[in-house]
């Protein structure tokens, strides 16, 4: 799966929050998650992140 610092996951459950979206802050054997709604990060095993998302949405570099 291909995903990179700055996406945007859409995870199959949601956090308690009531958001299901997550930022990518870290890749590597670990990531490291930032939820969109109340900002909690989290670190979790990449196997388990790749497994709950339902899908990416890429940050759309701006060109200046």
């Amino acid at each position: 799966m291909d995903i990179q610092v700055g996406d945007i996951l859409k995870m199959k459950k949601q956090h308690p929050c009531g958001s299901a979206e997550w930022e990518v802050l870290r890749i590597g054997a670990d990531f490291r998650l930032k939820c969109m709604g109340c900002g909690h990060q989290i670190m979790i095993p990449r196997v388990k992140a790749e497994k709950n998302v339902r899908g990416v949405v890429r940050k759309e570099l701006e060109q200046s």
